[in-house]
């Protein structure tokens, strides 16, 4: 069966309420008829379907071109005479020809223009439902983001208040791993909200993997000492790290791949054993990080099915998605993961990764590197219906000088800049009443020139909106708050 665009005048004559179209396994559309062009229009497969909708459009074309039939599924099209929509009934029929392979079938879709709401109103109202789940969980992100700004603002707090003595030590590693397990919590809530709007990682980093290596030992050590020990068990730590040339990457999603090793290594030695975290620079390999226990170990048949996504041989306390998640990680970094093991006799993990560029490692360092300028300091508004969050913000930054007055509104605000001048003002973009655009523009009304930064909780807050100079996404460190603000106060005031 030749599905080729030419060979449209073969396919058998269908009544013209009936949507008719094929495609391949990539959805580009080979052939469709007059009826799914006037439904769909003609720009691509999803013409007139909403964002939203795309998305799962494509993904049961996949299973359809893996050879599952998927049928029932409707679909809200856009009909751009009247802006209303009307709701269409697809199925997807995989083409399961001998010169075609599961993965690659052709794919026809045939649907129908339902007419009557019946048949589909349980489906939308699924639908809408799954809207309001994703906007809840939106507004819970943003909150919980306010909570760990508070808890990372006063572990830097409390940092500057320990003395530099001996005795201090243990009270800085603990505060350390506390801002660590913080900036972690910051960075699986912004997955998340990435998720529901369907973003992406945006830019990697420099990454050290022997101290992403030693952070890791020191977030985990309730697992493989403290838990251990309090059961009876002995598991003793190696570590050998050798100087290894800086990667690119994720911190975050490197990190939760090493915890994830080592939480594995310490379920698979019931009765004790050691764990090794090694780290080593491989000419041919890259950054190299072995993770390796003296463990269970494993057969050849479960070695080959480790990285299956749902295949588990923890009964009911495992998931089957961590190495499968892990493995992805490794990919998404241009690295690779490789695993020796046999029954009896542990087994060992290597990860390895290309070394960062070195032109792009020396542009990373030099806008890392902090400036020899005297800081300025500055008068700064800080507008947030949040007092945890406003409160630790504002000591946060009278650590550095500045001089800041703290309001929980926006008539407040502009009742204080009535009555003082700024150099700085800064505001939530999520408080009731008015957005922060909107507050920006009345604050730069009644201060003209005022510069105003977001600092947020989510992730669709961008700069570029008028009077709005920079985005500083929660929690935040202080010196990357100090480090815009600098930068804008420094700037030619804007009339």
């Amino acid at each position: 069966m030749d599905l080729t665009p030419d060979t449209h005048d073969a396919l058998p004559l269908v009544a013209p309420e009936l949507l008719v179209a094929t495609c391949n396994p990539d959805g580009e559309r080979l052939h469709c008829n007059e009826a799914w062009r006037e439904v769909f229009g003609d720009d691509g497969l999803w013409g007139r379907l909403p964002v939203e909708d795309v998305r799962f459009a494509n993904t049961y074309l996949t299973d359809a071109a893996r050879g599952l039939l998927v049928a029932h599924q409707v679909f809200l099209v856009d009909r751009p005479e009247d802006h209303r929509q009307v709701p269409v009934l697809l199925h997807y029929l995989p083409v399961r020809l001998p010169e075609f392979r599961p993965g690659h079938y052709p794919v026809v879709l045939t649907g129908e223009v339902l007419q009557e709401p019946v048949s589909w109103a349980a489906d939308q109202t699924r639908r809408r439902r799954m809207e309001m789940l994703g906007q809840m969980a939106m507004g819970i992100a943003h909150d919980f983001n306010n909570l760990l700004t508070t808890i990372l603002g006063h572990a830097e707090l409390l940092h500057g208040t320990l003395p530099f003595t001996p005795d201090a030590v243990e009270a800085r590693a603990h505060l350390k791993t506390l801002e660590q397990a913080a900036g972690d919590g910051a960075a699986l809530v912004k997955k998340i909200q990435q998720y529901i709007r369907h973003e992406k990682q945006e830019h990697f980093e420099l990454v050290d993997l022997c101290q992403l290596a030693e952070e890791v030992l020191t977030l985990t050590r309730p697992y493989w000492y403290n838990e251990p020990r309090r059961q009876g068990i002995d598991i003793r730590l190696e570590t050998d790290f050798e100087a290894v040339p800086p990667v690119l990457g994720w911190p975050t999603e490197l990190r939760e791949v090493l915890v994830n090793l080592i939480l594995n290594a310490v379920q698979a030695m019931p009765r004790g054993g050691s764990l090794k975290l090694r780290t080593l620079h491989d000419p041919a390999r890259g950054a190299v990080v072995q993770v390796e226990d003296t463990g269970v170990g494993m057969s050849e048949p479960v070695k080959a099915r480790i990285f299956e996504p749902l295949f588990t041989t923890k009964g009911e306390r495992g998931t089957g998605m961590g190495l499968t998640v892990s493995y992805g990680i490794v990919q998404e970094h241009n690295g690779a993961i490789e695993v020796a093991s046999a029954p009896g006799k542990g087994t060992r993990f290597c990860l390895s990764f290309p070394p960062a560029d070195r032109k792009a490692a020396a542009s990373l360092e030099d806008s890392d590197a902090p400036s020899t300028d005297e800081p300025i300091r500055a008068r700064i508004l800080i507008v947030d219906d949040e007092p945890m969050v406003r409160t630790v913000t504002a000591k946060l930054l009278r650590l550095h000088g500045h001089d800041v007055a703290e309001v929980e509104s926006g008539p407040q605000a502009l009742a204080h800049l009535d009555a003082h001048e700024g150099d700085l003002g800064s505001t939530d973009p999520s408080m009731p009443q008015r957005n922060g655009r909107e507050r920006a523009h009345h604050l730069h009304e009644r201060n003209p020139g005022l510069p105003v930064l977001l600092l947020t909780g989510d992730t669709d807050a961008h700069e570029g909106a008028e009077h709005i100079v920079a985005v500083v996404q929660k929690p935040f460190k202080l010196d990357v708050l100090e480090g815009v603000i600098q930068r804008v106060i420094g700037e030619p005031r804007r009339a």
